[in-house]
């Protein structure tokens, strides 16, 4: 007897394929027939006429990596679809990890969630999370900020000798230990000071145990040509795979980019270089309120950079600096408070800086800089900074596949707190409902394509992503004319509708609409053979 048959159901098998009407059963936690009229009965049978089904949704740009220790349900990564998130992109990753890095992360995560960190290598933490259960299976990806920190805490030095072979071993330690590959954030401290030939370098190691290279580059705005140059040089000086996060062009002086944008990145696709994207479906980003400042102010540890806000000389040279990038009160009302540390600032939430700045009778940079003293940096901001036009134009390129940028988050505290982004809790019904069903973007097959068997070509997974026998039956049953995001930038934690079921690994995690409380996912891990 079968575990759970689904009849009458619009098949989109993941590869792009139109949809067909048949029954799926499920066996043992993988798809074990379909076919039209299965035969025998099952544990459990559902009449789904007039319902889809799907694969899994991949989430190939994730920041669950601290979240799975405090919610390992993931509420808001399930409701929508996820079944396996892609975890420690932008640079920063949970393990590998050790030094001054291990003491801060240690000590930041026991304050603000009461979170014992008990590892240092992938292996331990993948162990952890594997003890505890998750709701979701987890991608590993090596943080180069996270290791950078690890071996150099954080200097602006380029690297010597030593501490380039110390981070060669923690990414070859991290490879061996399962891991994807290799992500950085090289807008962010202190990646952003490290020089093409450190990455090369590190990518080198990555790709010789078959990883691939995911990066927030260095500028997704005025300098977004020369950064895509450089990191598809890295790329081919590496012989690695890459992958181009939330590909954007941020910045209203910076939208005519785009054009050029693609034609350097399918140059290199039609030269036979590795390249692929991801992408949100929103046109505003969410990243640190430290990120507004110039790379000089972000060296060193947090003491050191709060000291140097509050010092008078550097404070007046950031203030001009601030002023001079954001010169208008729009620049300053596009910026929205999302998320502070402290009961004291809890009312600056939901509000843009200009608001904050005319309440408190005070420049935008200034009260700026007031926050981040005030919160020890830990401020998160929404920044509205695309264009609509050029967020579809980019979703809809073959090579594009869809990731959340975001971590899995719940309504409820301490991670249910703040105005999170609303792709925390909509980004996959957002393309289906909105971009798919009411603009025709692109078809529902191509959509749940970018959403499942694309991203696990990227990442070599060959049991999960399409509908088959012998896959892995981690699938999305949802109802095509009803699925859509519900949540937005005023009202962010609000779960999707029109998602009727998701299994991961066989077992029901989210029934209509409702968190099972299972935990069936699984860390997922790549070994070079």
């Amino acid at each position: 007897m079968k575990n759970l048959i689904f009849r009458n159901v619009d098949i989109y098998d993941g590869l792009g394929s139109d949809p067909y009407v048949s029954d799926i059963a499920i066996d043992d936690g993988y798809i074990c027939s379909v076919d039209t009229s299965i035969p025998g009965k099952s544990l459990k049978e559902i009449d789904a006429t007039g319902l889809a089904i799907c694969p899994g949704f991949i989430d190939i740009h994730g920041h669950s990596d601290y979240y799975l220790l405090i919610n390992p349900s993931a509420e808001a990564k399930v409701k929508q679809g996820i079944t396996t998130e892609v975890g420690g992109n932008c640079g920063y990753s949970a393990a590998p990890i050790g030094g001054i890095e291990f003491q801060f992360r240690q000590s930041l995560y026991k304050e603000q969630f009461d979170l014992e960190l008990s590892f240092k290598t992938l292996e331990d933490y993948l162990k952890r999370i594997e003890k505890q259960g998750i709701a979701l299976n987890y991608v590993p990806l090596i943080g180069h900020n996270t290791i950078r920190a690890s071996v150099m805490g954080g200097s602006a030095s380029p690297c010597n000798q030593k501490q380039l072979l110390e981070m060669e071993k923690l990414v070859d330690e991290g490879m061996r230990q399962g891991a994807f590959g290799l992500s950085t954030g090289l807008v962010y401290a202190p990646a952003n000071f490290a020089e093409s030939s450190e990455l090369v370098s590190l990518c080198k190691i990555a790709a010789n145990r078959g990883g691939f290279f995911a990066t927030h580059m260095r500028s997704e705005g005025d300098l977004l040509i020369e950064s895509i140059e450089e990191v598809l040089n890295i790329s081919k000086q590496a012989n690695i795979p890459i992958q181009i996060s939330h590909l954007k062009t941020a910045g209203e002086k910076n939208w005519n980019k785009l054009d050029a944008a693609f034609e350097i990145i399918e140059e290199y696709r039609n030269d036979g270089h590795d390249v692929t994207c991801d992408r949100y479906p929103y046109i505003a980003s969410n990243t640190h309120l430290s990120a507004l400042l110039s790379e000089w102010a972000q060296e060193g540890l947090l003491d050191e950079k709060i000291k140097r806000l509050s010092k008078k000389e550097t404070r007046k040279r950031l203030i001009s600096e601030l002023s001079k990038k954001r010169k208008t009160d729009k620049d300053w009302n596009n910026i929205l408070i999302s998320r502070v540390l402290t009961k004291k600032n809890k009312d600056a939430e939901g509000k843009t800086l200009f608001q904050l700045a005319k309440e408190k009778s005070k420049k935008p940079a200034e009260v700026t800089l007031d926050l981040l003293i005030e919160e020890k940096l830990n401020v998160e901001i929404i920044i509205f900074m695309m264009n609509e036009a050029n967020m579809r134009r980019i979703l809809k390129k073959d090579y594009t596949m869809v990731g959340s940028d975001a971590g899995a988050l719940t309504h409820n505290p301490p991670l249910g707190v703040g105005k999170p982004h609303p792709r925390n809790f909509g980004t996959f019904p957002q393309v289906l409902g909105s971009l798919v069903v009411k603009e025709k973007l692109m078809t529902m097959s191509e959509a749940i394509r970018k959403m499942t068997s694309l991203p696990c070509s990227r990442l070599g997974i060959k049991d999960r992503g399409k509908i088959a026998p012998r896959m892995r039956a981690d699938l999305v049953l949802f109802d095509p004319k009803k699925i859509q995001d519900k949540s937005t930038y005023e009202n962010p934690m609000v779960y999707p509708e029109g998602i009727k079921m998701v299994l991961v690994n066989g077992v029901v995690v989210v029934e209509d609409g409702v968190h099972t409380g299972a935990t069936p996912g699984i860390p997922l891990k790549k070994f070079l053979v």
